[in-house]
């Protein structure tokens, strides 16, 4: 496993580091907006995984406008992107302890599967493909933001296990 675990540093190169880096700086200024695409596009590729959210169960709120959706997605992207921002860096997820077991315990409860994580990987990549000039898109910068992604699903399946 490459995460970090007692003295073992993650693998992010500094390339790979630059790459995140710099499409971040674009992004930033747009989370809500893309946090939002970035869920719609989960959605749109499995539909079913609205009924994993209790504010969207029976909602008849349309899912663009939805503010509990709103406020998550956002929150949900900018800790995505800040993680893989600050990975090479800290050599770690940076996301604090007490937040990944809460986020192992969610995605536990809600029986989040593997398949679940790619989904939402495949959605992160598109939809920040989208929102980056295209001649800033290439293979290496898919494979940083897919390294990255990958470490925090890492972390937070780590933490995915019933209590004791």
């Amino acid at each position: 496993m490459a995460l970090a675990e007692g003295n073992d540093a993650v693998v992010f190169s500094e390339e790979q580091e630059a790459l995140v880096l710099k499409s971040w700086a674009i992004m930033k200024k747009d989370s809500a907006n893309l946090g939002l695409r970035f869920f719609l596009k989960v959605f749109e590729i499995a539909p079913s995984a609205k009924q994993m959210f209790s504010f969207l169960r029976d909602s008849d709120v349309p899912l663009e406008k939805n503010p509990k959706l709103k406020t998550h997605a956002m929150s949900v992207f900018v800790m995505t992107c800040e993680a893989a921002a600050q990975l090479r860096k800290a050599g770690k997820v940076t996301v604090r302890e007490t937040t990944l077991k809460r986020l192992g315990a969610t995605h536990l409860k809600y029986g989040v599967a593997d398949g679940h994580f790619e989904v939402t990987g495949f959605a992160l990549l598109e939809t920040i493909k989208e929102a980056l000039p295209a001649d800033m898109w290439s293979l290496e910068m898919k494979k940083a933001w897919s390294e990255a992604y990958n470490h925090l699903v890492a972390a937070i399946k780590r933490e995915m296990k019933p209590d004791a």
